[in-house]
C-alpha cells in the first residue's frame, strides 16, 4: 500500500506535465517559462511545507498523515481540472495561468508529507537489514506512477478531455485515502499516540520509548555534519532527477520532434527503468552494507549510481537515433534510481525518534535543487541548447555522489516506536 501511495501521489503530481506538453503549450499557447513557473510554484509550496509536514508526522503518526494527504491532495487535483471547466477562467490566458499557479501550489502543500511519512512507516515495520530494499521498493512505486502518467493520462485526455482527466485522477487518490483510513489507520499503533512497548524475538526484554519527539532529538540531528552532507547530496541528486520528471516528455516531443505515441512510449520506458534501478539499488545496498559496513556500503552504491547516471546522460545527448537516446537515458535513470532508497534509509536512521523531521528536512533541502530545475533548465537551454542544459545536470549528478566521500554514518542508539523496536543497539560505522 505504501507503493500505491507513492505511485498515485506522483501520478497526480506529474500529470500536469502531460497536459502542459500536449495542451497548454501547443494549443493554449502558454510559453515554456510561464509553465515552468507553475511547476516551480508546486515545488516551492511542497518544499516550504515539508518540515511542518515532518512535524505533523511525528505528532499524529505517519498513517494518519498519509490519509489526510489522500483526502486533501485528491480534492485539489480534481480542482485542477475544474479550472479548465470554468469558461471565465479558461478563456483568459492570465486568469488560467494564475488559477493553475494557485491550485498547483496548494497541491504541493498537501503532498509534502508523502515521502517522509512512507519512510517513517518503513522504519517502523521493517528490520534494519531490509530497510534499504523496502525504501527502494516504495520509491520505485513513485516511478511506476510517473512512468505510466504519460501514456495513461494522455489516453485519459483523449477519452474524456484534459479537465475531466484531472478530476478522475483526483477522485482515485481521494478514494485511496478513504480505503487507507478505514483499513490501516485504526490498527496502526502510532494512531493512539501513546508510549508503545514492543518486543522483538531475539531481544531479552521489550523496549519502551516516549511517543513524542523532544527538541533535543532535533538539535542532535541538526548538529550531525553527516546529516547535512547527505541533505546537500540529495539536493544535487534532485536537480538531475527533476529535470527528467518535468521536461523529458517535452524534450522528446518538442525538441527532438518525436511523434506523441513514440514519445510517450520512450518516456514510460525511461521512468520505469529508474523504478527498476530503485529496487535493484535497495537490494544492492543491503548486501553491500553486510559486506563492507554501513558507511562504505551506502557510499559505494550512491557514488556508483550518480556518476554512472551523469555519464550515461552525457552520452544520451551525443547519440542521434531514438533507440539509442532512449537506451542511454534509461541507463542514466536506472543508475540514478539505485541511490534513492539509500538517502531515505540514511536520513530516517540518523533521525532516530525524529525520523519524520529528518526525512522532511532532507527532502526540503533536496527539493530546493528539485524545484530550481524545472525553471532553470529551459533558461539554460535557451543559452546552451537542450543538450548543454542536460550536460550541466550530468555534472551536478556526479558531484552529488562525490559528496559521500566525506560522509560517516553513525545512527543514534535509539529504539524504534510503532510496530517494531530497533533490534540493534547501534549501527556499524
Amino acid at each position: 500500500m505504501l507503493m500505491g501511495w507513492t505511485g498515485l501521489g506522483h501520478f497526480c503530481r506529474i500529470n500536469i506535465t502531460v497536459a502542459g506538453d500536449e495542451v497548454f503549450i501547443p494549443i493554449l499557447k502558454m510559453d515554456e517559462t510561464s509553465l515552468g513557473y507553475v511547476y516551480t510554484a508546486f515545488g516551492i509550496a511542497y518544499t516550504g511545507l515539508m518540515i511542518p509536514g515532518g512535524w505533523l508526522i511525528d505528532r499524529i503518526g505517519a498513517a494518519r498523515a498519509l490519509m489526510l494527504l489522500g483526502l486533501f491532495m485528491g480534492t485539489l487535483v480534481a480542482v485542477t481540472g475544474g479550472v479548465g471547466l470554468i469558461p471565465a477562467i479558461a478563456s483568459s490566458p492570465m486568469s488560467f495561468w494564475l488559477a493553475l499557479l494557485v491550485v498547483r501550489s496548494l497541491v504541493g502543500v498537501c503532498s509534502s508529507p508523502l515521502h517522509p511519512a512512507c519512510a517513517h512507516v518503513v522504519s517502523d515495520v521493517i528490520r534494519s537489514e531490509g530497510r534499504s530494499t523496502a525504501n527502494g521498493l516504495v520509491t520505485a512505486g513513485a516511478l511506476v506512477g510517473i512512468s505510466v502518467t504519460h501514456p495513461l493520462f494522455g489516453a485519459l485526455m483523449g477519452w474524456i478531455t484534459w479537465p475531466w482527466a484531472f478530476v478522475a485522477s483526483g477522485l482515485v487518490l481521494f478514494l485511496y485515502g478513504v480505503v487507507w483510513g478505514i483499513t490501516i489507520v485504526p490498527g496502526f499503533p502510532e494512531s493512539s499516540n501513546h508510549e508503545t512497548t514492543v518486543g522483538v524475538d531475539h531481544l531479552d526484554a521489550a523496549v519502551e520509548e516516549p511517543a513524542q519527539v523532544t527538541s533535543s532529538d532535533v538539535r542532535n540531528l541538526l548538529a550531525n555534519g553527516s546529516f547535512w552532507l547527505v541533505t546537500l547530496s540529495y539536493a544535487l541528486y534532485s536537480y538531475f532527477q527533476y529535470l527528467f520528471f518535468y521536461w523529458i516528455g517535452y524534450y522528446f516531443k518538442q525538441v527532438l520532434k518525436v511523434p506523441i505515441p513514440e514519445s510517450r512510449e520512450a518516456t514510460c520506458i525511461i521512468l520505469l527503468s529508474m523504478g527498476g534501478g530503485m529496487v535493484f539499488g535497495g537490494l544492492c545496498t543491503d548486501v553491500m552494507c553486510r559486506l563492507l559496513g554501513t558507511t562504505s556500503g551506502r557510499r559505494s552504491v550512491v557514488m556508483t549510481g550518480t556518476i554512472l547516471a551523469g555519464l550515461f546522460g552525457w552520452i544520451a545527448v551525443q547519440v542521434t537515433t531514438l533507440t539509442t537516446i532512449t537506451l542511454f537515458l534509461s541507463l542514466s535513470m536506472a543508475a540514478l534510481g539505485m541511490c534513492e532508497g539509500v538517502f531515505w534509509t540514511t536520513a530516517t536512521d540518523l533521525g532516530g525518534k525524529a525520523r519524520g523531521f529528518a526525512g522532511a528536512f532532507m527532502n526540503t533541502v533536496g527539493n530546493i535543487g528539485g524545484f530550481i530545475s524545472p525553471s532553470l533548465t529551459p533558461f539554460l537551454a535557451g543559452k546552451l541548447g537542450w543538450p548543454g542544459a542536460i550536460k550541466v545536470a550530468c555534472i551536478i549528478s556526479a558531484l552529488s555522489g562525490l559528496t559521500w566521500l566525506a560522509i560517516r554514518f553513525v545512527a543514534p542508539p535509539i529504539p524504534r516506536e510503532g510496530l517494531l523496536a530497533l533490534e540493534d543497539n547501534g549501527v556499524e560505522a
